[in-house]
């Protein structure tokens, strides 16, 4: 029993053709399908499941929710109960809620994120398929995305107050469905506050990760790439379509990612990530961030921070 990986995520777009637009031609997705409610769904070339990224018109921007999957369906009911003992409500829903997927198992996180859990997606497989398939498929467009990678969430976070639901969604994550901790910062006195942690389900530096911040939001979805030479194409495909860059390409010091940072015409936050870091493990020690070398975490070539990285999200 458990949670696989990160199925895919919904986003709000103030305009839809503009959002279709930036993901097939400057990230290399794919628009699969468009529902009766004007929603699109779209996938990368080495996705298997029908799509990863739903985006949804609306008036303003952000994470309408985040789904990732589990093994089995039975699962949702086994996690529905533990879930629910952990004092939190949930709701399934039925089959075909999302077109093309089974039930869903949905609640909020501590921090008020939407988060579904799902075991069936209808299969489309591969662009290159999976007998004998070329390393790469013909007619990559832009960054050429291999797969959703991952989802940084902005936290309320006051230690005035109190108020940490960085601290609480860890602890939900971790004790209730079996995430993983692979990096943390600690900060305040005596390093007692839990500003940001990564998770893994799998054996990637993380799966998901939380950030502090004054209010919750979406910070970034997350796009796989080979290597260092494809973020640094990723960077060329965006000036040429004068996509709004936030950080030029650059190195994590947290999960030794190589990363690049931008926006979609909504003002939602894209990260295209190469590199695995490390083989992330359960029993692999966790890396531990402190205050003062907060920036070299963050953007380990400069150690700066850039303060629209931590002030600006949806």
């Amino acid at each position: 029993m458990g949670i696989l990986r990160i199925g895919h995520a919904s986003l709000k777009v103030m305009d839809i053709e503009a959002a279709v637009q930036h993901y097939e031609k400057v990230l290399g997705l794919r628009a699969v399908m468009k529902d009766g409610s004007g929603n699109v769904y779209l996938k990368c070339w080495d996705e298997w499941d029908k799509f990863s990224l739903i985006l949804t018109p609306c008036d303003q921007a952000g994470l309408n929710h985040v789904a990732y999957k589990v093994k089995d369906d039975a699962d949702l009911d086994a996690l529905q109960a533990r879930i629910e003992a952990w004092g939190i409500r949930t709701t399934l829903l039925p089959e075909g809620s999302l077109p093309s997927v089974g039930r869903m198992l949905q609640f909020n996180l501590p921090s008020g994120h939407d988060m579904r859990l799902y075991a069936h997606k209808e299969y489309v497989g591969t662009d290159v398929g999976t007998v004998n398939p070329d390393p790469w498929p013909d007619g990559v467009r832009g960054a050429g995305a291999h797969w959703l990678d991952h989802i940084l969430l902005m936290c309320e976070l006051n230690p005035e107050t109190g108020v940490n639901t960085v601290a609480e969604n860890t602890r939900f994550l971790t004790e209730c469905l079996d995430f993983f901790l692979t990096e943390q910062v600690l900060v305040g006195p005596d390093a007692k506050i839990q500003a940001a942690t990564w998770l893994a389900r799998t054996t990637t530096p993380h799966d998901i990760a939380f950030v502090g911040g004054p209010r919750s939001g979406l910070h970034h979805i997350a796009y796989f790439l080979d290597s260092w030479h494809d973020v640094l194409k990723a960077a060329d495909v965006m000036a040429k379509n004068k996509v709004r860059i936030d950080v030029a390409p650059t190195r994590h010091g947290i999960t030794r990612g190589e990363t690049i940072y931008f926006f979609d015409p909504s003002g939602n936050r894209n990260e295209t990530f190469a590199g695995l870091g490390y083989l992330a493990q359960p029993d692999r020690p966790v890396t531990t961030w402190s205050e003062d070398r907060l920036g070299s975490g963050i953007f380990y070539h400069t150690g700066d921070l850039v303060p629209s990285f931590t002030d600006v999200y949806t």
